[in-house]
């Protein structure tokens, strides 16, 4: 073979490579989609968005305003032509789902099952500062700062966050973890797969997950109630009573009884440390491990490497601790 025979080869090569990522280029841009709308509102704001496949971020925006921006994605399917995925992509780039009602906004309701099929459209909202916030999502993570609240926040699968909120917070995921910083109210939180943390929380805290940590930090009173099935549990700062309980893995807990505490692992070690002065009745009991306290104990009944019973400073609320395999720390 020739040389310029090789060379009108290579190019006709180099151009049917140009046109197919070419085609490729055109067919991505034809499965996304874009949308945008600014609503005017007075007084506070109450939000409710939900979307069958995408994330959802919502921060604090100017006053007097909800603005909404949307970003549509097809997802592959061998089922969805360009040209049909291309027309329904459009259909909802010119009639958004959003519906408002005053200061109610409700975003992604009602949408047609056949228009959305295979489409995942992802939010980003801005809105005054004084809103509540409903949202939802079957698969995506869910983002929000700066909202005063009350949020209940859901996703089937993805990652929940919010900060700076001052009302309560409900959180909860199929799979993913939860974070939340700077919560000036209670919160409840649930993931069946995932860690949950929170930083800055003032109020109470319930806390669940299937398999995953708890971590929290607590500001002011309020009680405690942390599960997990499988891993570790640490809460710090807490005023109130404590229930914590994992199946496998260990527990420390630090602050101030002003309630009944109760902590026990399955399999896993539990710390506990409380100010020197503090009064308690003390229950501490593990099948396979030690039990050391620096708190002086009077003793009522039992004393042994495996079990404590008795009052420390005169007595108080009860702190029952125990383990079926792991060692016993009293501080």
């Amino acid at each position: 073979m020739s040389r310029r025979t090789v060379s009108i080869i290579r190019a006709f090569a180099v151009a049917a490579l140009i046109a197919v990522t070419a085609g490729n280029i055109q067919a991505s841009d034809s499965r996304e989609g874009r949308f945008e709308k600014t609503l005017t509102v007075s007084g506070r704001v109450s939000l409710d968005v939900e979307t069958g496949s995408g994330n959802i971020t919502i921060r604090r925006g100017a006053a007097g305003s909800v603005a909404i921006h949307g970003n549509i994605r097809a997802n592959n399917s061998w089922r969805d032509s360009d040209a049909d995925v291309e027309s329904r992509i459009r259909a909802i780039e010119q009639h958004p789902p959003i519906e408002q009602d005053g200061n109610t906004i409700r975003i992604g309701h009602g949408t047609d099952r056949e228009l959305m099929r295979n489409i995942s459209v992802s939010y980003e909202i801005t809105l005054p500062e004084d809103s509540t916030a409903r949202s939802q999502t079957g698969s995506g993570s869910i983002n929000v700062t700066g909202i005063r609240g009350p949020l209940e926040l859901s996703t089937g699968s993805g990652n929940i966050s919010a900060e700076d909120v001052n009302a309560e917070v409900t959180a909860s995921t199929g799979s993913g973890s939860i974070g939340l910083r700077n919560v000036r109210a209670a919160v409840r939180t649930n993931t069946g797969s995932g860690n949950i943390t929170g930083s800055g929380i003032s109020g109470g805290v319930n806390a669940s997950t299937g398999s995953g940590s708890i971590r929290f930090e607590q500001n002011s009173a309020g009680d405690i109630e942390a599960r997990t099935g499988s891993g570790n549990i640490e809460i710090s700062g807490v005023k109130g009573s404590l229930r914590a309980r994992t199946g496998s893995g260990s527990i420390e807990a630090r602050g101030e009884q002003t309630g009944d505490w109760h902590l026990h692992s399955g399999s896993g070690s539990v710390t506990v440390r409380l100010p020197a002065n503090a009064a308690f009745e003390l229950d501490a009991r593990t099948s396979s491990g030690s039990i050391h306290t620096e708190h002086s104990v009077t003793v009522q009944g039992t004393i042994g490497r495996h079990e404590v019973r008795g009052k420390v400073g005169g007595g108080g609320p009860m702190l029952e601790v125990s383990t079926s395999s792991g060692s016993i720390r009293i501080e």
